[in-house]
Protein backbone atom coordinates (compact mmCIF):
# COMPACT_ATOMS: atom_id res chain seq x y z
CA UNK A 1 0.00 0.00 0.00
CA UNK A 2 2.91 2.33 0.74
CA UNK A 3 4.17 1.88 -2.83
CA UNK A 4 0.81 2.92 -4.28
CA UNK A 5 0.75 6.01 -2.05
CA UNK A 6 4.30 6.89 -3.09
CA UNK A 7 3.48 6.61 -6.79
CA UNK A 8 0.29 8.61 -6.28
CA UNK A 9 2.25 11.35 -4.50
CA UNK A 10 4.81 11.48 -7.34
CA UNK A 11 2.06 11.66 -9.96
CA UNK A 12 0.14 14.44 -8.22
CA UNK A 13 3.35 16.38 -7.63
CA UNK A 14 4.26 16.14 -11.32
CA UNK A 15 0.75 17.10 -12.45
CA UNK A 16 0.61 20.11 -10.15
CA UNK A 17 3.74 21.66 -11.62
CA UNK A 18 3.97 24.70 -13.83
CA UNK A 19 4.28 22.77 -17.10
CA UNK A 20 1.25 20.55 -16.50
CA UNK A 21 -0.82 23.50 -15.27
CA UNK A 22 0.15 25.58 -18.31
CA UNK A 23 -0.83 22.78 -20.67
CA UNK A 24 -4.14 22.39 -18.82
CA UNK A 25 -4.82 26.14 -18.93
CA UNK A 26 -3.98 26.24 -22.64
CA UNK A 27 -6.47 23.41 -23.16
CA UNK A 28 -9.12 25.29 -21.18
CA UNK A 29 -8.49 28.40 -23.30
CA UNK A 30 -8.83 26.33 -26.48
CA UNK A 31 -12.04 24.71 -25.27
CA UNK A 32 -13.67 28.05 -24.44
CA UNK A 33 -12.43 29.67 -27.63
CA UNK A 34 -13.62 26.71 -29.71
CA UNK A 35 -17.19 26.97 -28.43
CA UNK A 36 -17.52 30.58 -29.57
CA UNK A 37 -15.41 30.19 -32.72
CA UNK A 38 -17.77 27.49 -34.00
CA UNK A 39 -20.71 29.75 -33.23
CA UNK A 40 -19.01 32.63 -35.08
CA UNK A 41 -18.58 30.38 -38.12
CA UNK A 42 -22.33 29.90 -38.39
CA UNK A 43 -22.94 33.65 -38.50
CA UNK A 44 -20.70 34.73 -41.38
CA UNK A 45 -20.85 34.09 -45.11
CA UNK A 46 -18.78 31.04 -45.96
CA UNK A 47 -15.29 31.94 -47.14
CA UNK A 48 -15.29 35.39 -45.52
CA UNK A 49 -14.00 36.63 -42.20
CA UNK A 50 -16.51 39.25 -41.15
CA UNK A 51 -19.27 39.36 -43.77
CA UNK A 52 -22.36 38.71 -41.69
CA UNK A 53 -24.86 36.26 -43.13
CA UNK A 54 -28.08 38.28 -43.65
CA UNK A 55 -30.17 35.44 -42.20
CA UNK A 56 -28.65 36.22 -38.79
CA UNK A 57 -30.66 39.43 -38.62
CA UNK A 58 -33.83 37.45 -39.28
CA UNK A 59 -32.94 34.86 -36.62
CA UNK A 60 -32.11 37.50 -34.02
CA UNK A 61 -35.30 39.45 -34.76
CA UNK A 62 -37.67 36.48 -34.84
CA UNK A 63 -36.19 33.75 -32.63
CA UNK A 64 -34.13 35.66 -30.06
CA UNK A 65 -36.94 38.03 -29.19
CA UNK A 66 -35.93 38.40 -25.54
CA UNK A 67 -32.74 40.34 -26.25
CA UNK A 68 -32.75 43.79 -24.65
CA UNK A 69 -31.07 45.43 -27.67
CA UNK A 70 -32.21 45.56 -31.31
CA UNK A 71 -31.02 42.89 -33.75
CA UNK A 72 -29.24 45.54 -35.86
CA UNK A 73 -26.90 46.08 -32.92
CA UNK A 74 -26.89 42.58 -31.41
CA UNK A 75 -25.84 40.72 -34.56
CA UNK A 76 -22.62 42.64 -35.32
CA UNK A 77 -21.70 42.77 -31.63
CA UNK A 78 -22.11 39.01 -31.39
CA UNK A 79 -20.19 38.26 -34.59
CA UNK A 80 -17.28 40.54 -33.74
CA UNK A 81 -17.08 39.24 -30.16
CA UNK A 82 -17.21 35.62 -31.31
CA UNK A 83 -14.44 36.43 -33.78
CA UNK A 84 -12.07 38.48 -31.62
CA UNK A 85 -12.24 36.90 -28.16
CA UNK A 86 -11.50 33.32 -29.28
CA UNK A 87 -8.45 34.57 -31.20
CA UNK A 88 -7.25 36.46 -28.13
CA UNK A 89 -7.81 33.37 -25.96
CA UNK A 90 -5.91 31.13 -28.37
CA UNK A 91 -2.98 33.55 -28.35
CA UNK A 92 -3.21 34.03 -24.60
CA UNK A 93 -3.54 37.79 -25.00
CA UNK A 94 -5.91 39.67 -22.68
CA UNK A 95 -7.02 36.22 -21.59
CA UNK A 96 -8.85 37.19 -18.43
CA UNK A 97 -10.70 40.00 -20.20
CA UNK A 98 -11.61 37.72 -23.10
CA UNK A 99 -12.84 34.97 -20.78
CA UNK A 100 -14.91 37.51 -18.82
CA UNK A 101 -16.44 38.89 -22.02
CA UNK A 102 -17.41 35.41 -23.19
CA UNK A 103 -18.86 34.64 -19.75
CA UNK A 104 -21.01 37.76 -20.03
CA UNK A 105 -22.13 36.61 -23.49
CA UNK A 106 -23.06 33.23 -22.03
CA UNK A 107 -25.09 34.91 -19.31
CA UNK A 108 -26.88 37.12 -21.83
CA UNK A 109 -27.70 34.03 -23.88
CA UNK A 110 -28.88 32.23 -20.75
CA UNK A 111 -31.12 35.00 -19.46
CA UNK A 112 -32.46 36.48 -22.69
CA UNK A 113 -32.24 33.84 -25.42
CA UNK A 114 -32.61 30.38 -23.83
CA UNK A 115 -33.81 30.93 -20.24
CA UNK A 116 -34.21 27.26 -19.31
CA UNK A 117 -32.48 25.12 -16.70
CA UNK A 118 -31.69 22.51 -19.33
CA UNK A 119 -29.70 25.06 -21.31
CA UNK A 120 -27.97 26.32 -18.17
CA UNK A 121 -26.81 22.88 -17.06
CA UNK A 122 -25.88 21.86 -20.58
CA UNK A 123 -24.02 24.58 -22.38
CA UNK A 124 -23.97 27.65 -20.17
CA UNK A 125 -22.50 26.14 -17.03
CA UNK A 126 -19.66 24.64 -19.09
CA UNK A 127 -18.83 28.03 -20.60
CA UNK A 128 -18.98 29.74 -17.21
CA UNK A 129 -16.76 27.10 -15.61
CA UNK A 130 -14.13 27.37 -18.36
CA UNK A 131 -14.19 31.16 -18.14
CA UNK A 132 -13.93 31.06 -14.34
CA UNK A 133 -10.80 28.91 -14.54
CA UNK A 134 -9.10 31.36 -16.91
CA UNK A 135 -10.21 34.41 -14.93
CA UNK A 136 -9.04 32.95 -11.62
CA UNK A 137 -5.84 31.18 -12.70
CA UNK A 138 -4.76 33.29 -15.67
CA UNK A 139 -3.69 31.97 -19.06
CA UNK A 140 -0.69 29.91 -17.91
CA UNK A 141 2.85 30.03 -19.24
CA UNK A 142 1.86 29.20 -22.84
CA UNK A 143 0.48 32.67 -23.48
CA UNK A 144 1.43 36.07 -24.84
CA UNK A 145 0.14 37.56 -21.57
CA UNK A 146 2.97 35.75 -19.77
CA UNK A 147 5.58 36.89 -22.30
CA UNK A 148 4.44 40.51 -22.06
CA UNK A 149 4.33 40.42 -18.26
CA UNK A 150 7.87 39.05 -18.12
CA UNK A 151 9.10 41.57 -20.71
CA UNK A 152 7.80 44.45 -18.62
CA UNK A 153 9.52 43.23 -15.48
CA UNK A 154 6.70 41.45 -13.72
CA UNK A 155 8.71 38.55 -12.32
CA UNK A 156 5.66 36.49 -11.43
CA UNK A 157 4.30 36.87 -14.93
CA UNK A 158 0.87 37.84 -13.66
CA UNK A 159 -1.16 39.24 -16.49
Amino acid sequence: MNTVATYWQRLTTALSGTVAESVALFTVRLALAGIFWRSYGTKVVEGTLLTIDPTQYFIFENEFTGLPIPADLAVPMTVYAEFAFPILLFAGLASRLSAAALAVMALVIQFFVFPTWAHFFGWDLTVLALAAIIISRGPGAIALDKVIALAFGNKAGEA
